[in-house]
């Protein structure tokens, strides 16, 4: 099943293919081999939670608020624990009205199914996980490529509405303000590794310290 198949499988199969594209190898090979090994949380509740505490914070802010919403739950918040608490609790630890009711609404998904466990999620596709989880509230599809990419290390994810996919992309490209149509005309022939070039960007951010 295509969903099974994840970034570690056979990178250097990737990396071959994508050095197909003359300007994309000059990138991967400046950046030299990484690790594309997927790191998932307990449960995609805990990684949901997570991505919903850290939208429009810094890191360190978000790292911080996120380890006291823990705290409330021994470190393993569930759907019921969640649910089995005051609106008003959950913001003592710093969140906000919005993303403390987008918490329960996670919380609610879980319980009903709409959001499984990490099995059930290996076993769909991409897009069928997208229309699941963007049904929860404060969950858009930004936040469950993220999921796709380095959770579930799918590998053909094309995150294109990404701000630093987009930077790098528009580095290695010579484009000042790259469109999304644009963007995903030409990595239709990085297909079936759109992830791996994503990570590699991301990671030429880094190296070239732009």
């Amino acid at each position: 099943m295509a969903g099974s198949k994840t970034l570690d499988d056979d990178l250097s199969s990737a990396l071959k293919h994508l050095c197909r594209d003359r300007r994309l190898k000059q990138l991967l090979e400046s950046v030299g081999r990484i690790s594309l090994k997927p790191n998932p949380g307990p449960t995609p509740l805990y990684a949901l939670a997570e991505s919903i505490t850290g939208q429009q914070l810094n890191g360190r802010a978000a790292a911080a608020i996120f380890e006291r919403f823990l705290g409330l739950f021994d470190g393993k918040p569930t759907a019921d624990e969640i649910l089995g608490l005051e609106e008003a609790t959950l913001r003592s630890v710093g969140l906000s009205s919005a993303k403390a009711a987008a918490m329960r609404d996670l919380a609610e998904k879980v319980k009903s199914g709409v959001v499984p466990d990490w099995k059930a999620l290996r076993q769909m596709e991409d897009e069928t996980i997208i229309r699941r989880l963007t049904q929860v509230r404060g969950i858009g599809r930004w936040t469950v490529e993220m999921m796709l990419i380095f959770a579930l290390g799918r590998p053909d994810v094309w995150p294109v509405d990404d701000f630093a996919v987009r930077k790098a992309y528009g580095n290695l490209f010579g484009i000042q303000d790259p469109k999304a149509a644009e963007m995903t005309q030409r990595a239709e022939a990085w297909r079936p590794w759109r992830s791996v070039a994503a990570r590699y960007l991301w990671r030429s951010l880094d190296v070239g310290g732009k």
